[in-house]
């Protein structure tokens, strides 16, 4: 695989992906969920209005993996982040007030969490890849960005693909059930070259210690949380790359996750998203998050039923 420089006017241009005609379609739906009413009497499905508990308890749970910007608590220990907070806008517009946050352990617990029963949707601004699709139902995406690396001040060992780290011997760190472990074995990377960190923090912590040389994420993620929780270390984050596998490009897109068999509740979400967008309503909400109308636009080109199917 070769990583490619990336231009942001050029992402899509190069991706080969054909937009779909309706913009709006959910991912993986077939029928309609049936949504307990919250405990009465008769136990009957509430298919026409599968937020009607929701909007009874004023409420839904959410999950999270606290990681910035994506989806996390503040230091008044407040939701925020990308995703929780368009999700905010979006279950308002269908009636639900609040969100009620789990935070998970790791990333990778995430899904695990959704099919247990632990929340009822992810906003982590969770990639939408095929293996996550067999899993989990996701929404259309909200945003597209670019992968970078987060290194040293000066970037000693000159690093800015996962070839450059499986050729000169560097380690990597990733965070556990996130999409650049594999990017970085697809690279030639070797298992003991890659150390698995459970959030952001711990990956942060461990290039600071000389664990890792280098931390691979979004170039959103590593370049606000450096700037906003390290800007003093001696760390910079080189130059954003969409990761090749096989000889195609790999498209992150990020959107939220559902279980599959609350299909009703995903098309409720989707057409929301789809006003919000149309409406040009999601930069405002997530540019003091370090995201651009580039990621922005790129993502409403997609949708969640081209990426669940590699294409």
């Amino acid at each position: 695989m070769t990583a490619h420089r990336w231009t942001r006017r050029d992402f899509f241009k190069s991706s080969g992906l054909t937009v779909a005609a309706l913009a709006g379609a959910p991912a993986l739906i077939a029928g309609c969920s049936r949504v307990d009413n919250g405990g009465g009497s008769t136990g009957a499905s509430v298919e026409a209005d599968p937020l009607a508990k929701f909007k009874q308890a004023g409420t839904i749970k959410v999950g999270i993996a606290n990681e910035q910007p994506y989806g996390y608590r503040d230091k008044d220990g407040n939701l925020t982040g990308e995703a929780p907070e368009v999700a905010r806008v979006i279950f308002k517009a269908l009636g639900v007030e609040n969100l009620e946050a789990q935070i998970v352990d790791s990333f990778g617990s995430l899904i695990p969490g959704l099919q247990s029963g632990q929340y009822d949707f992810i906003a982590a601004g969770m990639f939408i890849t095929p293996e996550r699709c067999a899993q989990i139902a996701f929404s259309n995406p909200d945003y597209a960005a670019a992968n970078a690396f987060l290194v040293a001040k000066g970037n000693p060992k000159q690093i800015t693909s996962f070839e450059d780290i499986a050729k000169g011997g560097a380690k990597v760190g990733v965070l556990e059930g996130a999409v650049e472990k594999g990017y970085a074995e697809s690279g030639g990377v070797k298992g003991d070259q890659i150390k698995v960190f459970p959030n952001q923090n711990a990956a942060f912590k461990g290039i600071l210690a000389g664990r890792v040389d280098a931390i691979a994420l979004t170039a959103v993620s590593l370049r606000w949380t450096l700037q906003q929780q390290y800007a003093d270390e001696a760390l910079e984050v080189t130059e954003s790359f969409v990761p090749v596998v096989d000889g195609k490009e790999q498209v992150g897109a990020g959107g939220y996750g559902f279980r599959k068999n609350d299909t009703a509740l995903l098309q409720a979400f989707n057409a929301e998203l789809k006003k919000l967008q149309d409406a040009k309503g999601v930069l405002p909400i997530i540019e003091k998050f370090g995201f651009t109308q580039t990621e922005v636009d790129n993502a409403a080109k997609l949708t969640a039923q081209q990426l669940c199917a590699g294409s």
